[in-house]
């Protein structure tokens, strides 16, 4: 099996509009998520958010460009052009014809729906543009960004909720792996905080009118934040021969499916998948420095989550560091693993561990190391990163420095 390295990165989200920002704002602890600013906010009860601000997408994309566009598809093409920039790749020839693009979202274009169902319903038109299913498809992110990159080989998009990008991830590095393709595209993107996407996820009661505060005993839930993060997975020895710089390496993926309940998380299944991570990896437990976690602030996540860590890793629980950044960018639902990638390679690269802001009181069902508050400083040579979607659906990816 061939070794599998991240040669670019890319993102854009609450945080920043790049790597750079992000990696800066997760460092300093800053928190991203605010007031919500949308037509009709004020019909929601929960008007808070990791909203992206100061995005301009008439200044990036031309008239014709806008009309295929959503703004998940936006993300992903920001994000992508500067993880392309980083990797420096040419896609030309026999590279070409195998590298693809797989991306995650579980909503797709949920702007261009509200959009257009509100011009239908509300508006009283009878026609909307011609272009509104191929703007809104899920996978119109992944078809727009493999006819930018003449990225010629398998291009689909995985939707499983909230593990939608590792899910996703995880067919680009067996691709990658097998010898299928020498390089991948993938990550993923979502932009479900508009009215229709907010009024829905209120109604499940899972949502924090005030912050959100993994693992502390005061959590009350989550906070849906927007953006995207794109990568390039590449064979360790093409990335080597051409001089690339490597980010990390990515050295194991397992899922697992709860098979039990469609929104309660189980420790099991949980379990399952880190535990599987581990075992592709071919690591031990008390190798794995550093966890980002789900995390998302909810009763029934958190401690769900803390559980299936201390269940796999026993002992070694206690000196593990696992924390959710989800309190500073909010919840990307189908984006969240590929920006949560981003911390992994931060603590294997830098040494910095990114914290669990919004901390406030020790729960008994959390009690692991993680990170409350500040960041910390420390030499990680292992990092997981978990997935755990509604629909019990688990995917949990490990990651090596290099």
């Amino acid at each position: 099996m061939n070794r599998v390295v991240i040669t670019g990165a890319g993102t854009i989200n609450a945080l920043g509009h790049s790597v750079g920002e992000t990696l800066d704002a997760m460092k300093e602890g800053r928190c991203g998520i605010g007031e919500l600013e949308f037509r009709d906010v004020d019909r929601l009860a929960i008007r808070i958010g990791g909203q992206v601000k100061g995005f301009e997408a008439d200044g990036r994309f031309n008239r014709q460009q806008m009309t295929l566009y959503d703004r998940f598809t936006q993300f992903t093409l920001v994000a992508a052009e500067e993880a392309m920039a980083q990797a420096g790749l040419e896609f030309t020839g026999e590279l070409a014809a195998k590298a693809g693009v797989v991306l995650g979202t579980a909503g797709g274009g949920v702007s261009t729906w509200d959009d257009n169902y509100r011009a239908v319903y509300e508006e009283g038109k009878n026609r909307v543009h011609p272009f509104v299913v191929p703007k809104l498809m899920n996978n119109a992110a992944a078809s727009h960004l493999s006819m930018k990159y003449n990225l010629k080989g398998p291009s689909f998009t995985v939707s499983t909720a909230c593990a939608s990008s590792n899910h996703a991830m995880a067919q680009a590095f067996q691709m990658v792996r097998s010898g299928m393709s020498k390089a991948m595209v993938t990550g993923g993107s979502e932009s479900m905080l508009c009215f229709g996407g907010v009024k829905a996820w209120e109604g499940l009661r899972v949502m924090s009118k005030e912050a959100c505060r993994p693992f502390s005993a005061n959590r009350n839930g989550m906070v849906q934040g927007e953006g995207a993060g794109v990568f390039v997975f590449e064979e360790y020895e093409h990335a080597k021969a051409r001089g690339a710089e490597i980010l990390c390496e990515v050295v194991g993926y397992a899922m697992s499916s709860d098979a039990s309940d469609i929104v309660m998380p189980s420790k099991q299944g949980a379990a399952r998948a880190i535990s599987g991570a581990l075992q592709d990896a071919g690591i031990n437990a008390d190798q794995v420095g550093y966890i980002n976690a789900h995390g998302t602030g909810t009763a029934a996540n958190d401690k769900t989550e803390c559980a299936a860590v201390a269940d796999v890793f026993g002992p070694h629980a206690d000196k593990l560091m696992i924390s959710s950044t989800k309190a500073m960018h909010g919840h990307l639902i189908g984006a969240t693993g590929a920006v949560e990638l981003l911390a992994c390679i931060m603590a294997l690269r830098d040494g910095v561990v990114a914290p669990t802001i919004g901390y406030e009181e020790f729960d008994p069902e959390c009690a692991l190391d993680v990170v409350p508050n500040e960041a910390r400083e420390a030499s990680v040579d292992y990092a997981l990163s978990n997935a755990f979607a509604f629909g019990g659906l688990n995917a949990v990816m490990a990651l090596k420095r290099i």
